[in-house]
């Protein structure tokens, strides 16, 4: 089929859009302080058809999304990510990674997982099943998993709203709570919502471009 169509631009134009949507995004922030206030269903299943576009390995589309607004599995979902964050600071992690997470004030306590209005939990998977229950091959599940959340996470930023990736470790008890395959495993955990009115966040600095790219 033809490539769809594009819209012509110059390249001033081009610069432009450039530019301001990395405007835009440098003003992207994660996000631990949320409002219990509404967001649409609308919004997010636009947010998930923007992160469906993304690139994959073999155009497999190995993602699965699964958005979560119900109070009580939110509180599952909660409890499950605090047991398995109270032996991470106990006693899992090693002073290094603690030492690193000091300045964002992180710790095993996790209120924003029953605050925030959506949940998005997170899958890739590790083969394909077909209707006989046998196995296929993903190539590069990882890797197009991990574009389209970028692209989720750009989406949901652009329709006005913060996240956070938590990544409590294991997180075996997702495909539990929320009915996945054994086939999926599950890549994070992104919270969604509006920020608190008091929200703060750390006080951080970003790579500047020269430090992370370079021209040859």
């Amino acid at each position: 089929m033809p490539l769809p169509a594009r819209e012509p631009l110059s390249d001033q134009e081009r610069l432009a859009r450039a530019r301001a949507f990395a405007d835009e995004l440098a003003r992207r922030r994660t996000v631990r302080d949320y409002s219990a206030q509404p967001v649409p269903r609308e919004v997010i299943e636009a947010c998930l058809r923007a992160a469906g576009t993304a690139p994959s390995g073999a155009n497999q589309q190995p993602w699965r999304f699964v958005a979560v607004a119900d109070a009580g599995i939110k509180r599952r979902i909660r409890e499950a990510a605090e047991a398995e964050e109270r032996a991470f600071y106990q006693h899992r992690a090693p002073s290094e990674w603690l030492q690193a997470l000091a300045p964002l004030g992180t710790d095993a306590d996790k209120p924003f997982l029953e605050t925030a209005p959506w949940l998005i939990a997170v899958f890739y998977e590790r083969f394909g099943l077909d209707a006989e229950g046998c196995k296929h091959k993903r190539y590069y599940p990882h890797e197009s998993v991990g574009i389209a959340t970028g692209l989720l996470i750009a989406a949901l930023h652009r329709a006005g709203l913060v996240t956070l990736t938590h990544t409590p470790s294991p997180m075996g008890f997702l495909n539990q709570i929320v009915g996945r395959p054994r086939n999926e495993m599950p890549y994070l955990l992104l919270v969604v919502g509006h920020p608190a009115e008091d929200c703060r966040v750390p006080a951080i600095e970003r790579l500047p471009l020269e430090a992370f790219a370079s021209f040859v």
